[in-house]
């Protein structure tokens, strides 16, 4: 099979009709990207399995057939088994795959980590990721009612994964997806 990023976004928009979704998957193709470049590795394989890791969502919400119905597709398609492998492994807790690849490690330390910048920027007053600092997202983070949904636990763990500290990870993430602030909806006024 040929691994595209353009098959891969092909996927995306047919099984995701939601903007949010689609935006998350783009932000933490960006936060991957950066770190396919920061860890030497190839940073379009990153960005295909950053794209695909919630594809199947909309369709199977509930955690047990999310991501395994959606790996079971790629498969079908014949994606190999290190992009099926990091997409399950971003939800060990039901599949029982543990991470072990820096890729596996870097989906899991950016997935919630990047819905969360996102949430963080868009309460700015510029509403925008280009003012945002990782002091502010580590303000929201004590913050129990904000982004509630987000287990801080994840957030930290995700940074011990790849071995950095919270606030370097933060930034990282931050910059990643200041490259892609205009198609993340995340300019704002700045």
């Amino acid at each position: 099979m040929n691994l595209s990023r353009e098959a891969a976004w092909q996927l995306l928009t047919e099984w995701t009709q939601s903007d949010s979704l689609r935006k998350h998957a783009l932000a933490v193709e960006a936060a991957l990207r950066g770190y396919a470049r920061r860890f030497g590795e190839n940073e379009d394989e990153w960005a295909i399995v950053a794209l695909l890791h919630d594809f199947d969502y909309e369709r199977y919400p509930t955690l047990g057939e999310h991501p395994v119905k959606g790996t079971e597709h790629l498969r079908s398609l014949g994606y190999p088994q290190w992009v099926t492998r990091a997409i399950l492994s971003h939800a060990v807790e039901v599949t029982g795959v543990q991470r072990e690849s820096k890729l596996e490690k870097a989906l899991y330390a950016c997935d919630e980590m990047s819905g969360f910048v996102t949430a963080a920027a868009l309460v700015r007053p510029s509403k925008s990721v280009l003012d945002l600092e990782a002091s502010s997202v580590i303000k929201r983070m004590k913050d129990k009612a904000f982004a509630r949904a987000v287990p801080r636990e994840h957030l930290k763990a995700g940074a011990d994964e790849i071995g950095l500290p919270l606030a370097d990870h933060i930034t990282n993430v931050i910059m990643s997806l200041r490259e892609q602030a205009d198609a993340l909806g995340l300019r704002g006024t700045l």
